[in-house]
């Protein structure tokens, strides 16, 4: 009785950033509508705004929305809402908002298409002093994007101080994935966290080998009076699997159980509370293992895959998607709506440090990711904070 009593009780207890979150809706969809009332009730938040656009999941198509109706639809009026409202640093999108633009000004993609959480996070960016815009040329993908002002940050985030917000979407094959990812977010912060965090790394460094990971933004420090010669670091295979052996050995310094696998067979965990592996890139990718990963209340993941977050709708071939992940029941995880490039994925050695330091969901994949205004694309409610109580 007792227990069930101090159950209830942490329920009532609402996160301290309710009332920096806005969730974001979509009026034609029964789905968003559904989502969003239950976010704003389970999680006490009281800011919301309902647009009108596109339902993305009538079919694949509908997933991508022209500039114009995204404009009209939805930048419009949530440009007018956060300027009234200048206390906001986290947006909840919700299922049924599509997911990438193909036309976005500014961006000047060739081939590739930024998604719409990103091009949200990046609002404003170009008045910020100490903002750098960065050409993107690599592999035959060229485009346009910003240098993200909260990467590496050991500062908490507020709009105020970094500009941009930090976008996250509540979303999923179906409603009920979407809506377990709250409720999973809310009982990891009612229990201390237990599970274990797998990295699945191809090879094994020695430590003297880490100490340049990550790699970071620039490869030197652009002059702010002469931005245009900005020079992008390079992200490499090898820096990759190196960023994953630091994230081990930093949680494994602070005695966080984790597990750094180097074998060539792509293994599978249970209980997690994070993941992190080159999913459908491995060589040894075993289909079957990345479904029967299962994830605890709260476990994060990210996957060094280019268009992980694609669809949300059912689908066969291709890479492997997040919208699998969040079906086992991951909380929170980080996908890409196109060709992304490696240096966006997020630093596995950054993403988890904040995480179990107990920063909320979006502030740590926010600050694990070199860019914004590009193809990223964060699941999960942006509060959730398992380890910050």
């Amino acid at each position: 009785m007792l227990a069930l009593v101090a159950a209830l009780c942490a329920t009532l207890v609402p996160n301290p950033y309710a009332d920096r979150v806005l969730v974001v809706i979509n009026g034609d969809s029964t789905a968003s509508l559904m989502l969003g009332a239950d976010y704003l009730k389970e999680r006490g938040v009281k800011d919301k705004l309902i647009v009108h656009c596109q339902d993305s999941s009538q079919n694949a198509g509908l997933e991508t929305i022209n500039y114009s109706n995204f404009h009209e639809e939805i930048e419009t009026p949530l440009r007018a809402y956060l300027s009234k409202h200048p206390k906001i640093d986290f947006i909840v999108l919700t299922k049924e908002i599509p997911i990438r633009i193909p036309d976005a000004p500014g961006i000047g993609l060739s081939n590739n298409r930024p998604s719409v959480d990103s091009y949200i996070a990046a609002f404003d960016y170009d008045k910020v002093p100490g903002a750098f815009k960065i050409s993107i040329n690599d592999s035959g993908f060229k485009g346009t994007s910003w240098a993200n002002r909260f990467w590496d940050s050991h500062e908490r985030f507020s709009h105020a101080k970094f500009g941009g917000y930090l976008v996250t979407r509540l979303d999923g094959y179906t409603i009920d994935d979407a809506r377990l990812l709250v409720r999973y977010a809310i009982q990891s912060e009612q229990e201390k966290p237990a599970g274990r965090i797998l990295i699945d790394s191809k090879v094994s460094y020695p430590t003297d080998q880490l100490s340049h990971q990550p790699v970071p933004v620039f490869a030197v420090q652009p002059d702010p009076k002469d931005p245009g010669k900005a020079s992008l670091a390079d992200v490499g295979y090898n820096d990759y699997d190196k960023d994953m052996n630091k994230a081990a050995e930093l949680l494994q310094a602070r005695g966080l159980p984790v597990q750094l696998d180097t074998n060539p067979v792509f293994v599978t965990g249970q209980d997690l509370m994070g993941y992190c592996s080159w999913g459908s890139n491995d060589p040894k990718f075993d289909a079957d293992n990345y479904h029967k990963l299962r994830f605890a209340p709260g476990g994060i993941a990210e996957t060094a895959v280019s268009t992980s977050g694609r669809t949300f709708l059912p689908t066969t071939g291709g890479q492997s998607l997040i919208a699998d992940l969040i079906q086992d029941r991951v909380t929170g995880v980080k996908g890409y709506c196109d060709e992304p490039l490696l240096t966006a994925i997020a630093s596995p050695s950054i993403l988890f440090d904040r995480y179990t330091k107990g920063w909320t969901l979006a502030e740590s994949f926010y600050a694990a990711s070199r860019w914004t205004g590009w193809e990223d694309i964060v699941i999960g409610d942006p509060i959730c904070q398992p380890y910050g109580r």
